[in-house]
């Protein structure tokens, strides 16, 4: 299928940086761009640049108190007391110089990504410096100052008054952008994600369902711990098709988090490379039944940098641009200047092995849970089609 694609990428991407042992670290994204140039995957033509979002853009999720606190905390006039009313200053989300800049960035690059879109111009756009989706309107949380996600939605109502589908595959719970949708019948969020029992931010239940009008447009799938690729995906393809017949979205928004591999330090899931060639698959085909191909990518999770997030957003780009996974081999002179740095072996292939971690005797036990956790999930949509049949 030919697709018009644009890729979102800037260095200064890094500059959102909350200190040199932080475990989220901006230098993922540029791996992933120089190892997709290496692999000659992108067309210059389709890069990007992002542009910087005004605090009027901002302010369609975020508070103005708040947007002024995280400008005084970017240039040290803000005081641990005032920031840890906000969510700054804390132990996930420390506070560093320019974070308002930094931050509006990556903003900045999401809408960046949807005006690709919306103008015309591209079938789909990513942008893997955004995904921040724990940001509440008055709070930081989860590593994300400014939930970009969000604002794209409400910026996507805004200007085309679209119905949006948003899908968030990161291994925590999209929370932010669902609270703030929740009682939104035109915005439809699906979430599926490590059960809230064992991960960060605790909350994802299957009867978290939207309130109001909303009710009913709010969906989550928290699975097991030591879900492997073969549940994960039929969870994932399930609940995608269900939701988009039911919902029937103008628009698919979704979040490309990368921490369900099982090399993820900040997960309990054991996801390999192949989730990672399925999950935008099924995405694309979705946005070209409903959405006449109108699809947003975000980056989002993923902490093991070097193993993991620049093979898996590899492999996003290739859907996004609508062409085949990568296969055989990383390019040699990019294992040959990043193995330098890092401070693990770097895989030589685009696949896993399922050796990379040991095997799951709970595995039935596993795959049964989580088949329970998507019908209850999907209860209501199946109830409805029942009813009106």
């Amino acid at each position: 299928m030919t697709c018009q694609s644009a890729f979102i990428y800037s260095d200064s991407f890094a500059k959102y940086k909350f200190r040199e042992d932080h475990p989220f670290n901006q230098k993922r994204v540029q791996l992933t761009y120089e190892l997709l140039m290496a692999c000659d995957a992108i067309d210059p033509e389709q890069v990007v640049e992002p542009r910087i979002a005004t605090d009027e853009e901002i302010s369609l999720v975020h508070d103005h108190e708040y947007v002024r606190a995280v400008k005084k905390a970017g240039i040290g006039e803000l005081s641990k007391e005032e920031g840890l009313q906000f969510g700054i200053g804390t132990e996930d989300t420390p506070m560093f110089e320019d974070m308002h800049e930094a931050a509006a960035q990556l903003v900045g690059g999401t809408l960046s990504a949807v005006d690709a879109v919306l103008e015309g111009d591209y079938n789909h756009a990513l942008n893997l410096g955004g995904g921040l989706h724990h940001g509440f309107s008055r709070k930081a949380s989860g590593f994300c100052i400014y939930n970009d996600a969000a604002i794209a939605i409400k910026y996507i109502r805004q200007k085309a008054n679209l119905k949006v589908l948003y899908v968030d595959t990161d291994a925590h719970h999209g929370d932010g952008v669902q609270w703030i949708f929740y009682d939104d019948p035109n915005v439809c969020t699906l979430s599926i994600h490590e059960t809230g029992r064992y991960l960060f931010p605790g909350t994802g239940y299957a009867n978290e369902r939207g309130q109001k009008e909303g009710y009913g447009y709010s969906f989550n799938v928290p699975i097991d711990a030591f879900t492997e690729d073969e549940s994960f995906l039929e969870v994932y393809k399930e609940s995608m098709e269900e939701i988009a017949a039911y919902f029937q979205p103008d628009i698919i928004l979704t979040q490309n988090g990368a921490d369900a591999h099982a090399y993820d330090p900040l997960s309990h899931l054991l996801g390999t490379m192949a989730i990672y060639e399925e999950i935008p698959k099924i995405a694309h085909d979705i946005a070209h039944k409903y959405c006449n191909g109108r699809w947003i990518a975000l980056g989002g999770g993923g902490y093991d940098i070097w193993r993991v997030v620049p093979r898996a957003w590899s492999q996003l780009w290739k859907v996004v641009d609508g062409g085949k996974p990568l296969t055989g081999g990383l390019p040699e002179d990019w294992l040959d200047k990043w193995s330098k740095e890092s401070p693990v072996e770097l895989p030589k292939t685009w696949s896993d092995s399922k050796s990379i971690y040991r095997e799951i005797p709970r595995k039935p036990e596993i795959t049964e849970k989580n088949r329970l956790a998507l019908q209850k999930t999907l209860q209501l949509i199946r109830n409805e089609k029942n009813y009106m049949m």
